[in-house]
């Protein structure tokens, strides 16, 4: 929507251009991430068929199944082992294949994913569970509880695994934040900031996913709409038409996006002008000024914090992104990953909007974050800043969202001070 006639009492200058020419050896790197090689592939079929055979060892003895339940379930062990990096292939060579197979080929292989994941790490804790029992139990009361506990794990990994999958596919909530940031003036009193993080268009995040996001969205009666990153997992000619979706997206100021990691193994420079195309602003080490009946409001955008892996012009830089900004309005960044806060802190900002987490997506890697990350969900403060981290809008890779929900977050400035 074009802010200009949305909002007669409302307008908004851009301070800087967006450099176009591509970063040197940029095209070239992104192009070496079009696909797993065929080293990738069979390390992880040969890692996949080791964690597989671990599972089918700890649980098949001990549920003591009948001969042909015992070869269904060594089976499907194999079959799921087969299956996760054939998905991976299913991309690179959907070209040659009819599509009705390769879908269902990829959108098999995430789930299998998820669900051997969630089957290993039940039959680790199962297995360090058993330990004290060995010295505690008598015999027949262990054999006992190692059937039932392979039982559990057998009936709950894939109970996990299609509730995961429910929550991945609905709507994302609206999750609402008030934050106060110091000396707000009154007119920007409950501005509103809707931020979308880490969609991840791409093998089964396609247009109708979008299109509900979209419709969501546009009944909040948005300022801004904020795009935090991880937008796409593939190529602009593959996903055009799909990403072309978010041009429905409505706010009084416009969409505005900035860079997360998964764009540079996309082709980052190509969706940039993708983008802009659609009418997406992209705030690349840059700012904006909003004036908003009267009163302003800085709002800058930095490149993912690994960029300058991929050209030292896509280097993340705060301070670069706020120069020549007024000193007196509150300053908003978009930053993809949360560890880019010490560097905002640093440059002055108020707030900053991240994603990049998913939260963790689903147990038990929620709780691995924090070792990669300062901040996993929700807001924090580090100083003088704010730092709100969404746990996502989207997932990637296996469909499964357990324990960290996904959300379109609805943030509302409000007066305060962080004194």
């Amino acid at each position: 929507m074009d802010a200009r006639k949305a909002m007669n009492d409302s307008s908004h200058t851009a301070d800087t251009a967006y450099p176009d020419e591509p970063g040197p050896g940029l095209q070239a790197r992104a192009a070496r991430r079009r696909g797993p090689g065929r080293g990738a592939v069979v390390f992880v079929a040969g890692l996949f068929a080791l964690l597989h055979a671990y599972v089918g060892l700890r649980l098949l003895p001990a549920m003591d199944l009948a001969p042909a339940g015992n070869a269904a379930a060594i089976a499907l062990l194999a079959a799921s082992a087969a299956w996760i990096p054939a998905s991976l292939l299913a991309p690179r060579y959907a070209g040659r294949w009819h599509r009705a197979l390769a879908v269902p080929v990829v959108w098999g292989g995430l789930f299998m994913t998820g669900l051997a994941s969630t089957l290993l790490v039940l039959t680790v804790l199962r297995d360090l569970l058993l330990l004290p029992a060995l010295l505690l139990l008598s015999a027949t009361t262990l054999q006992a509880l190692a059937h039932d506990s392979a039982v559990a794990v057998a009936v709950l990994a894939p109970l996990a695994s299609l509730i995961g999958l429910f929550n991945a596919r609905r709507t994302p909530r609206v999750v609402e934040v008030d934050i106060p940031l110091p000396d707000l003036p009154p007119a920007l009193e409950g501005f509103r900031i809707v931020q979308l993080s880490d969609i991840h268009v791409g093998p089964t995040i396609k247009r109708g996913f979008l299109a509900r996001i979209v419709a969501r969205v546009n009944q909040l009666d948005a300022h801004v709409v904020a795009i935090t990153g991880d937008l796409v997992d593939g190529k602009v000619a593959e996903l055009r038409g799909h990403v072309a979706t978010l041009a429905g997206l409505g706010s009084r100021f416009g969409t505005y996006f900035v860079t997360g990691n998964h764009e540079y193994y996309s082709g980052a420079d190509a969706w940039i002008a993708e983008l802009r195309r659609l009418g997406i602003n992209v705030l690349h080490n840059r700012h904006e000024v909003l004036r908003h009946h009267g009163a302003e409001l800085v709002l800058a955008g930095v490149s993912d914090y690994s960029g300058h892996h991929y050209g030292e012009h896509h280097r993340s830089d705060p301070q670069a992104a706020l120069r020549g900004a007024p000193s007196t309005a509150p300053r908003v960044l978009l930053a993809h990953q949360p560890r880019s806060a010490p560097a905002a802190a640093e440059a002055g900002f108020h707030l900053q909007i991240s994603g990049h987490t998913h939260g963790g997506q689903f147990f038990p890697w929620n709780h691995f974050v924090r070792f990669q990350q300062p901040y996993t969900a929700g807001l924090h403060r580090l100083a003088g800043l704010w730092v709100y981290t969404s746990r996502g809008t989207g997932y990637w890779g296996p469909p499964k969202r357990l324990g960290a929900p996904s959300e379109i977050t609805l943030i509302r400035l409000t007066a305060g001070r962080l004194g």
